[in-house]
């Protein structure tokens, strides 16, 4: 698996008709050699509430690597999870926040503040996960989920992390939306955290 997905992206003709303005590989394909056989694709993303249609859409997914979405916008990618057995174990807290970095988010790991999984992370996001292929497991503070084929998750602003303990490949879609937390939420989170 080479992270390669066909992105059809519709557009406007001159006189306001609907027409196909690309057909081919989605263009950012990101992987790290800190985590082996992943790869996350960005399919689209856009950068505001409500999103600006306009006749002739440009790429919006080139530039530094951006695990969230920004202020007000949205991100749809598809992830590719290896088998991970040993559930990535062998990472230690600085690695963590490395790959966090690659991602494009070096604040975004809580491996040092809750020691569960080096992959833990929070993100002020509503995240829907559907499950394409294979099967997967969320963990959370203190329990965890096992997804397979077909499954939905709404990831709602959560501690988390995705581990892959089977044998197959598991592919996820992933569409985050920019969240904030709730004044008594935010509250609680920093309370946490400090």
């Amino acid at each position: 698996m080479s992270g390669v997905v066909r992105r059809v992206v519709t557009g406007h003709d001159e006189n306001g008709k609907g027409v196909v303005i690309s057909d081919g590989p989605a263009p950012y394909v990101h992987s790290t050699p800190i985590r082996p056989g992943y790869f996350s694709t960005d399919i689209f993303r856009t950068f505001e509430t409500p999103a600006l249609i306009k006749t002739h859409q440009e790429e919006t997914t080139l530039g530094p690597r951006r695990q969230l979405p920004t202020k007000g916008g949205s991100v749809l990618r598809i992830n590719h999870f290896p088998p991970e057995p040993n559930g990535n174990e062998h990472m230690d807290v600085q690695a963590s926040k490395a790959l966090f970095e690659s991602l494009g988010n070096a604040a975004g790991s809580s491996f040092e503040k809750n020691g569960r999984h080096p992959l833990m992370h929070r993100t002020e996001t509503i995240d829907y996960a559907i499950i394409l292929s294979g099967e997967i497991t969320m963990l959370l503070d203190d329990s965890e989920v096992l997804l397979k084929t077909g499954d939905i998750l709404i990831q709602c602003g959560t501690d988390h992390a995705w581990t892959n303990r089977s044998n197959a490949p598991c592919v996820v879609a992933f569409i985050l939306i920019d969240g904030e937390y709730d004044e008594t939420l935010c509250n609680i989170v920093q309370s946490q955290e400090g």
